[in-house]
């Protein structure tokens, strides 16, 4: 674990933390709500979770929320799962998203700025994108699609997914999406459980500087989703429309006026999956108001976005991050969406695309931070990135290491905000606040109204030690239930079963004593030696510093007669080899940089460390692999990156029998 640091990386400036919106609503929610005017936003965050019902009533009138008809109570039920929010409202998400076209001043201006691997940015106004879900929205009336059907799309990340989103939330229809590069097999194993009655679907896609058809997938999908009213057409890659389905240049050229359907607070926006490595994906339904709050406080409040701001985040249809990106919108902020590979020409592909797109906050992966870091590049030099103000991260901790060349190569005023959440919750538990200082391999402190703790087995809360993260109170995007899950019998399992009745998220975490959380990695594959557990994202940390290693997995097996096995699985970099010199310096490193402790039994090379499709290091059926159990009850391959991988360790696993 790496221990608390008492002095930031980063500080924000005094004008910086005047201006930013979280301090002007902490001053506005004080004089109309109650909240403190001062002890800055550790007073305010305790607030947020104290004053759980006035904190969310604050946040919905400080952005706006038109609620066609007025809700009766903020917080019917607390309970979860089922705690019921804004109970007797409606409203409809897409609305507020369009709301900036509304204002004549800035109709013309871009909602999207959209770059694929050429990086030459393409805008599509506020008007255009208002006109576009508008003449969709009627089409899809038209096609009988009503409130709570399921629209879904196998698309990249283009301004048409972003029509496809609005326009069905629009009608009150449910979204669900994969990326082009999901095989026929993962995306019915989402799809077919959701039952959509309309498909928006590319030809193909581009990526790497070269095209990947996909028409033959794309029939794949029509013949086993047998619910299909109609598909979509969208030709990416130039191909005519296949016979019976429509093209989007129909379905778009109206010029209708929105119509925004008024649901239910809890009336379901879209489906997200997890990354469902053994079973079915769990399909997870979150709702138009839990969503429109929660991110209007997750970007307005936290990620500081407004008007003026451009907002990218490196991303996939298939992940979260694109959901949340998308929401830039409820914020005025001009959203950019980069279809393409994170490394083509060059690994500095991102770092171009905020320049071209000037860029305010830059969002990416850790793993993408420590490739740049390991390739010798330096952003702000070879790069024009004075736009940008804050390089947030996610996905997996941003190892120390990370945190330092940021600061060193992308700008020593840039605020670095690793940030953590989940699919589960489409939002962030801990992360960005504009006006905390960062401290090296920390997430700046838990989100308002999130009452995040660390508790030790026995529910008794930890501060400065590794406990699991839970939350203790209910947060508005929530899933408000699983697809196809009756009684909420899978829901409950997923989060309730260890603490009843608060949410056990699966990360192994540190409070710290200065209010910031450190994220050790998942707690169900989380190493127990004699006792004392360790995150796998320590670990990783130290190893892949070295230039010899390109990816790490290590894995913790307790062996049937009392026994634990800890092998450290390295893929090495081209032309390494892994001879004793570099065992040594791989025993050593972990020695010195964590503790004995942490020292793997075995340092074993493998081809490659398999993923989720949503990029994801897999562990868990992985240590099930070792445990014996066959591949097909260890992992669904449906959800793994390339299943070829996981083979080498049930071979593994057969030598040691």
């Amino acid at each position: 674990m790496n221990p608390p640091n008492a002095e930031p990386l980063w500080q924000p400036s005094r004008q910086r933390i005047d201006a930013a919106r979280i301090t002007r609503f902490q001053a506005w929610a004080a004089e109309r709500y109650g909240a403190p005017a001062d002890g800055g936003y550790a007073a305010l965050h305790r607030w947020s979770v104290d004053e759980l019902e006035t904190f969310w009533t604050a946040v919905a009138d400080w952005f706006d929320v038109r609620f066609s008809t007025p809700y009766d109570t903020v917080l019917a039920d607390r309970s979860m799962p089922g705690a019921q929010w804004f109970s007797g409202a409606t409203l409809n998400y897409a609305e507020h998203a369009l709301r900036t076209a509304e204002e004549p001043d800035r109709a013309s201006e871009p909602a999207l700025l959209y770059v694929d691997e050429t990086h030459e940015p393409q805008p599509v106004s506020w008007y255009e994108l208002r006109r576009q879900v508008g003449a969709l929205a009627a089409h899809l009336r038209a096609l009988g699609v009503s409130p709570g059907d399921r629209v879904s799309g196998y698309l990249p990340n283009i301004p048409q997914a972003i029509t496809a989103l609005l326009a069905t939330a629009a009608v009150g229809a449910v979204w669900t999406s994969c990326a082009p590069d999901f095989g026929a097999r993962s995306v019915l194993d989402r799809f077919q459980q959701v039952e959509p009655v309309v498909l928006f679907a590319v030809d193909g896609y581009r990526y790497g500087g070269k095209s990947h058809d996909r028409t033959e997938t794309v029939a794949e999908l029509r013949s086993a989703l047998p619910t299909l009213r109609a598909v979509v057409h969208i030709p990416l890659l130039g191909s005519a429309a296949p016979e019976g389905a429509l093209d989007w240049s129909t379905v778009t050229s109206g010029d209708t006026e929105p119509v925004f359907e008024q649901v239910p607070f809890d009336h379901p926006l879209w489906v997200l999956y997890s990354s469902g490595t053994t079973g079915l994906p769990k399909a997870i339904v979150q709702s138009q108001g839990g969503i429109l709050v929660e991110h209007f406080k997750q970007l307005g409040l936290h990620c500081d976005l407004g008007v003026g701001d451009r907002f990218f985040w490196y991303t996939s249809t298939g992940w979260m991050m694109w959901n949340f990106l998308a929401s830039g919108l409820l914020t005025g902020t001009t959203i950019v969406l980069y279809d393409g590979s994170p490394g083509f020409p060059d690994i500095g592909a991102q770092w171009r695309v905020a320049e071209r797109t000037g860029a305010t906050l830059f969002g990416t992966s850790a793993a993408y931070v420590m490739a740049c870091r390991k390739a010798g590049l330096h952003p702000a030099r070879d790069y024009d990135l004075s736009a940008v103000s804050c390089v947030a991260t996610t996905g997996s901790p941003l190892p120390p290491d990370g945190f330092r060349w940021l600061h060193e190569a992308a700008g020593a005023d840039v605020w670095i905000a690793s940030v953590s959440g989940g699919t589960d919750v489409c939002s962030c538990f801990a992360g960005a606040v504009p006006t905390l200082p960062v401290h090296i391999g920390e997430l700046q402190a838990p989100c308002l109204g999130t009452d995040l703790q660390a508790w030790d087995p026995q529910g008794k809360p930890l501060v400065g030690e590794v406990g699991e993260l839970v939350v203790t109170n209910p947060m508005p995007s929530m899933p408000i239930r699983f697809w196809n899950d009756p009684d909420d019998r899978r829901y409950r399992s997923s989060y309730f079963d260890t603490y009843p009745g608060v949410w056990r998220h699966g990360d192994w975490i540190t409070l710290t004593e200065h209010g910031s959380v450190i994220i050790h990695g998942r707690s169900d594959s989380t190493l127990n030696r004699q006792g004392v557990r360790m995150g796998s994202a320590d670990i990783y940390e130290a190893v892949e510093r070295l230039p010899e290693i390109r990816e790490s997995l290590v894995i913790g097996l307790e062996e049937p007669e009392g026994g634990y096995w800890m092998p450290l699985f390295v893929h090495l970099a081209q032309g390494a080899v892994l001879d004793d010199a570099l065992r040594t310096r791989i025993t050593r490193t972990i020695r010195e940089q964590l503790s004995p402790r942490h020292v793997p039994d075995d340092i074993i090379e493998v081809p490659g460390v398999p993923h989720t499709l949503t990029g994801k290091r897999i562990e868990v059926p992985v240590k099930r692999l070792l445990q014996g159990a066959t591949l097909e009850k260890a992992v669904n391959p449906g959800s793994v990156d390339n299943i070829q991988l996981l083979r080498f360790y049930e071979e593994l696993a057969r030598s040691r029998r």
